[in-house]
């Protein structure tokens, strides 16, 4: 009885590899890569970082942007401290929930809405937004140690004004 033409046995073939995935800094994930690009893949680096230098103090990285803005900006609403901190109200509303159950936070009434509520940081919260700020600048201190304080300047200018063009 003769077989199929399709259930003969092919010759072997090599596999199938997958293309090889550039280690950071090479290729498209280096300086020839797409600047939107390298812009998100530092910032997903640099946010890891952070995790892992607050891990020990129980910061998290979002919750050192709501206490430096709240340090800041004292007397700031959810709605502000959101657009502030880069973070959605909903996950702001569960980080303010928990430095307030943390101690490092409290809510006072606005002065003029009433339903407004606004947040300042308490003794405790200062002082563990200190310890975070040494961390944090030990961090930065490192990311910019191959550059001079032009270049630094140049550096914080351009990403500043990257997010002022893109936000037009």
């Amino acid at each position: 009885m003769r077989k199929h033409p399709a259930a003969r046995t092919k010759l072997s073939q090599p596999p199938i590899l997958a293309p090889r995935v550039p280690p950071l800094g090479e290729g498209k994930r280096g300086a020839d890569g797409h600047l939107g690009y390298l812009l998100r893949q530092a910032s997903v680096a640099l946010r890891a970082h952070l995790e892992r230098a607050l891990a020990d103090l129980g910061v998290t990285q979002a919750q050192f942007a709501v206490l430096t803005m709240i340090a800041a900006y004292p007397g700031l609403s959810n709605a502000d401290l959101a657009r502030l901190s880069l973070l959605t109200p909903q996950t702001l509303s569960v980080t303010v929930a928990n430095l307030k159950r943390d101690g490092l936070v409290e809510s006072h009434p606005h002065p003029v809405h009433g339903r407004i509520r606004t947040l300042q940081l308490t003794r405790l919260g200062a002082g563990k937004l200190a310890h975070c700020r040494k961390r944090v600048h030990a961090v930065e201190k490192a990311l910019a140690k191959d550059l001079d304080a032009r270049e630094e300047r140049v550096v914080r200018a351009w990403l500043a004004r990257v997010a002022v063009v893109c936000s037009a």
